[in-house]
């Protein structure tokens, strides 16, 4: 037995340090960037829906926004820098019976430990205005 008694426990500690913080780190990201995927689909979603019960245009776009804010909100993304989008596939009428409303998100989330490191996350998601829904007006 030469000098290596007890240096098992080291190297072992060691080893497990360098891939246990790489590790961790990577596991921290993907939380996040699942964390901002699952707050865009949820926003997309609840936006759309919020605006098709809407009485009327006016009242639509502001209701899709707020439902946004609340679903953002849940997922602690409520500072984070997002843009909503709300679209009308129909000339006519974006509350016509039968029409179809595009609501789009895209939200920067910054990765952990890095506020350098931006991904931008985005959504869409598309919600029919019900066939027998009264014209607004």
């Amino acid at each position: 037995m030469s000098g290596d008694g007890g240096s098992a426990i080291v190297e072992f500690v060691l080893l497990g340090v360098l891939l246990l913080v790489p590790l961790c780190y990577l596991l921290l990201a993907v939380f996040e960037l699942q964390r901002a995927a699952y707050a865009a689909t949820t926003a997309t979603r609840e936006a759309g829906r919020a605006f098709v019960t809407a009485p009327d245009v006016d009242q639509a776009y502001a209701r899709a926004d707020a439902a946004a804010r609340i679903a953002l909100a849940d997922q602690g993304l409520a500072g984070a820098d997002t843009h909503l989008r709300v679209e009308c596939a129909e000339a006519a009428g974006c509350l016509d019976p039968g029409a179809v409303v595009w609501v789009s998100a895209e939200i920067t989330v910054a990765l952990p430990l890095a506020p350098a490191s931006q991904v931008t996350v985005r959504a869409r998601h598309a919600e029919p205005v019900d066939s027998f829904r009264a014209p607004p007006g």
